[in-house]
């Protein structure tokens, strides 16, 4: 077994040294322009509001909107700091495998309502993810080696946070290895303590989570949170169970020890939902609509917008030095989705446009790579450790 956790004495430190980019000092960024008071009541105005506790509903709307803007600021306003920590994992990461996966986001508004709904004692300021980076690597060894990297860096902004979803998995099958640094910077204060989070996972961690996203578009639950159809939700402990078998990790907690119970298991579960076909009659219909603003090379943000019942997926580009307005047009399109069922928007930032599917394949309601890794995991019964020497280098996307 692989333990990626980092020990207590380390969480707590603060690294000397600097894993700042100077160059990206001189681009126009979005600032944090309110309260964290502010932009605390904002959250709950965006989850809690209450019309009825207005005289007249134009005064709520007037709120909501308010609402809407200083949120957006908040979450955009992590956009430099993020941009610094992705520089940084991708330098990292490539050492390791050239081939990896780096690819960033800023969190959905629609994420954003779901978590604080359901984190009621949870203030916008304290969320931990509105940034976040990560890594794919080909093997569970190159997880465990990137981590190490990071433990033994010195990066000058504290961690706060270190969590082994490898070595401990969360009871709904996701793994995966978090890492929640805090900014600190002498040149840009104006961001110091803003938090990101950084995942490294697997292709095969991946798959995982990328189908479980897809499933939950699809169905309209939150299946990544364990809330939604009870069949479908052991369906996919199952599959991850199947996958730690592969990397040699830990089992999903309450998920049969046995590879051939599990596979029995997993074999009847994904005959009776009979996913395979209905997953696949909605990657086959999407429609890729790109609008590349950009000459090749100069994209840094791409603005997805995911739309089932339209069948159809667009991509819109701004450079790196289009922070600003990317962020404004990411609310702007997801307040003109808010009442499309299903639809959702989401501005990340990958290598090139044809890095998009391979880093967020649920966008592209894509789980060809995941129903493949199924098929073969029900296959046999004796489990795939004999071929342990072949899968340490895997890449699937």
């Amino acid at each position: 077994m692989i333990a990626l956790t980092i020990p207590a004495a380390v969480q707590s430190e603060r690294f000397s040294g600097a894993d700042d980019e100077p160059w990206l000092d001189d681009m126009t960024w979005v600032v944090p322009q309110y309260t964290k008071r502010r932009v605390n009541w904002a959250g709950e105005i965006l989850v809690r509001g209450d019309a009825t506790a207005y005289p007249e509903v134009n005064a709520y709307l007037a709120d909501y909107f308010d609402a809407l803007d200083i949120v957006n600021n908040w979450r955009s306003s992590h956009s430099f700091p993020l941009n610094t920590f992705t520089v940084g994992l991708k330098r990292r990461a490539k050492s390791i495998d050239t081939q990896c996966i780096i690819a960033q986001r800023i969190k959905r508004m629609s994420s954003i309502e779901y978590k604080l709904d359901r984190f009621k004692t949870m203030t916008l300021s304290q969320m931990q993810d509105l940034g976040g980076c990560r890594a794919v690597m080909s093997s569970v060894q190159a997880v465990a080696r990137l981590g190490r990297e990071y433990r033994q860096s010195e990066i000058k902004h504290p961690l706060h946070q270190c969590d082994d979803y490898i070595f401990h998995p969360k009871p709904s099958g996701y793994r995966g290895f978090h890492l929640i640094y805090k900014y600190n910077s002498d040149r840009k204060t104006t961001y110091n303590t803003l938090k990101i989070e950084m995942q490294i996972r697997t292709h095969l961690q991946h798959a995982w989570a990328t189908a479980v996203e897809t499933v939950g578009t699809l169905q309209r639950q939150a299946l990544k949170s364990s809330q939604g159809d009870e069949e479908m939700l052991r369906f996919f402990a199952l599959a991850s169970t199947a996958f730690a078998f592969r990397e040699e990790t830990e089992s999903v907690p309450g998920t049969p020890d046995s590879y051939h119970e599990m596979a029995s298991e997993l074999r009847d579960l994904s005959q009776r939902l009979d996913l395979a076909n209905r997953l696949g009659a909605y990657g086959q219909a999407m429609r890729f609509l790109s609008n590349p603003l950009h000459g090749k090379g100069e994209s840094h943000y791409f603005l997805i917008e995911l739309n089932p019942s339209q069948k159809s997926v667009e991509v819109t580009t701004f450079k790196l030095s289009e922070s600003v307005q990317a962020n404004a047009k990411y609310l702007e399109v997801e307040k003109k989705m808010k009442n499309t069922p299903g639809s959702e928007a989401v501005l990340v930032s990958v290598d090139s446009l044809d890095t998009i599917r391979r880093a967020y394949p649920n966008y592209f309601l894509d789980t060809h790579v995941f129903m493949n890794l199924v098929a073969e995991a029900t296959k046999g019964v004796r489990g795939p450790l004999r071929r342990r020497k072949k899968l340490r280098q895997l890449r699937l996307f």
